[in-house]
């Protein structure tokens, strides 16, 4: 078959496009989980934590739960919040090049990519 999926013997094989599918179902659930939360009535730190927490929740499609990386992902959990945000950063002003990085970073202002590298840093 052409399509992204193989047929092999009745078993199917997971192709890189059925992946990716697979990393962006495990983001968006995140979301759905983590916005369900935020309607039970959390203070307004609570808020501000979940909004970090959604915002890496797209990081995670590529980047694994809680930032470790299955597979050719780089894990970002619990690395230097700063070495991080140095990153994100450069991504950002296209000094570091990049497949994609670059396009999610400048979608972010310079306070929100600290707090989503603050909040990886944080997963020990």
């Amino acid at each position: 078959m052409h399509l992204n999926t193989k047929i092999r013997e009745g078993s199917f094989e997971l192709t890189s496009c059925s992946r990716r599918l697979q990393r962006w179902c495990v983001a968006l659930a995140s979301c759905i989980t983590l916005a369900a939360q935020a309607q039970t009535g959390p203070g307004a730190s609570n808020v501000q934590e979940l909004q970090v927490q959604l915002w890496a929740a797209s990081c995670m499609a590529c980047h694994g739960p809680q930032g470790r990386a299955e597979g050719t992902g780089l894990t970002i959990g619990g690395r230097d919040a700063n070495e991080l945000l140095g990153r994100l950063l450069a991504y950002k002003l296209g000094q570091r090049p990049s497949t994609i990085m670059s396009q999610h970073a400048k979608g972010y202002s310079d306070d929100e990519l600290a707090s989503i590298a603050a909040y990886f840093a944080s997963l020990k």
